[in-house]
């Protein structure tokens, strides 16, 4: 069991540092610091695109439409956090305490 709790903290762990990751390439390719048409960023771009937007897309279908302001990642974060906190929380159920 101890295992499967550090399986998943460290899933956890991954996923957030990846939507840190793609928050921080947006904000560089929206103002223009780096740009797609560079072949490198655009490769860590789409890749890093293709791997959140299954967690996004169910998040965007439920929030309303804010123009051009996207809140699923602030979403996702409090999720993530919410379930890093619970696993820390239930930590003896994995140790056998």
């Amino acid at each position: 069991m101890i295992t499967l709790y550090q399986a998943l903290t460290l899933i956890l762990d991954v996923v957030w540092f990846v939507m840190i990751a793609h928050i921080i390439l947006s904000w560089l390719i929206n103002f223009q610091v780096l740009n797609v048409r560079q072949p490198l960023v655009a490769q860590i771009w789409y890749g890093l695109t293709r791997l959140l937007d299954p967690l996004y897309t169910p998040i965007r279908r439920v929030l309303p439409n804010m123009g051009g302001l996207d809140l699923a990642p602030l979403v996702m974060f409090v999720i993530v956090i919410i379930l890093q906190r619970a696993l820390i929380n239930n930590a003896g159920f994995f140790y056998g305490f």
